[in-house]
């Protein structure tokens, strides 16, 4: 156990990820604190999905710990892993809906798998957190009836059916429309002040970093570290590193334009 304040929830310590030899984050430290919304961003293939993998346990680190409320996830082992486990759920970038299952039985399955609740309880808990993400009225669908929108509200409330204290978002508004991708903005949003759920979400999306994100910390694959880490606005407006200054308000490499003949 490690002693940390009370606002902590997750703490990254000297943490070092990659594939056999080949590094891509190099002993990188972070915190998040409780009931914020944290985005961990960067440029495309700098391992944003792969640290969200390592710090849910499905990928080993090559070095370092994630503490997840006073336990080090990388360390735990049988029963103390699995009661961690169940303390965050996660949304996967696709979704990842069981297609032959419908809406409610997808958001019912951890539930079938993990407790022992009477049946219609079950139902009851599952059709509660479709309505908490607006999909009250989707429960008999199928996921293939439905918008990638739906589909990835669908997602999160199954990843809601444990009652997780941590959701682990991996690219939400990807693939989606502005107006749809918005409205998956304003469910966090909501989801985070009304009922207190933390979240860490992967994503590139700058609308939807400014719209919802408390805290942000930026990753880089030449460094192979954090290069950024604050308020989202702030970084925008007074970030030092000119790389970081160009990401926040969308400027392109002057470096790397095609010049006309």
């Amino acid at each position: 156990m490690m002693n940390e304040p009370d606002d902590i929830v997750i703490s990254v310590k000297n943490l070092s990820i990659g594939y056999g030899e080949r590094v891509i984050l190099d002993k990188i430290n972070f915190q998040v604190r409780r009931g914020e919304v944290f985005v961990i961003l960067g440029e495309s293939g700098c391992g944003k999905s792969t640290l969200m993998k390592t710090m849910i346990g499905l990928n080993a680190p090559q070095f370092g710990e994630v503490w997840l409320e006073g336990i080090d996830l990388v360390a735990a082992k049988g029963d103390e892993r699995l009661r961690l486990l169940r303390k965050f759920g996660v949304m996967y970038q696709s979704g990842a809906l069981f297609g032959s299952m419908t809406v409610l039985e997808n958001v019912r399955l951890p539930l079938d798998e993990f407790t022992e609740l009477p049946e219609p309880l079950k139902e009851l808990v599952a059709l509660a957190k479709l309505k908490l993400v607006g999909l009250g009225n989707a429960a008999n669908k199928m996921p293939s009836e439905l918008s990638g929108g739906m589909q990835k509200r669908a997602a999160i409330a199954r990843a809601m059916a444990m009652d997780p204290g941590i959701l682990f978002l991996d690219e939400p508004s990807a693939g989606l429309d502005p107006i749809t991708s918005a409205g998956i903005d304003l469910l966090v949003s909501g989801l985070a002040r009304h009922v207190g759920i933390t979240f860490v979400i992967v994503s590139h999306e700058l609308a939807s970093i400014y719209a919802i994100a408390d805290r942000v910390i930026m990753i880089d694959c030449q460094s192979r570290g954090i290069v950024a880490e604050g308020k989202p606005a702030d970084l925008r407006d007074a970030a030092a590193d000119p790389w970081v200054h160009r990401f926040f308000n969308r400027e392109a490499d002057a470096g790397h334009t095609v010049q006309p003949t």
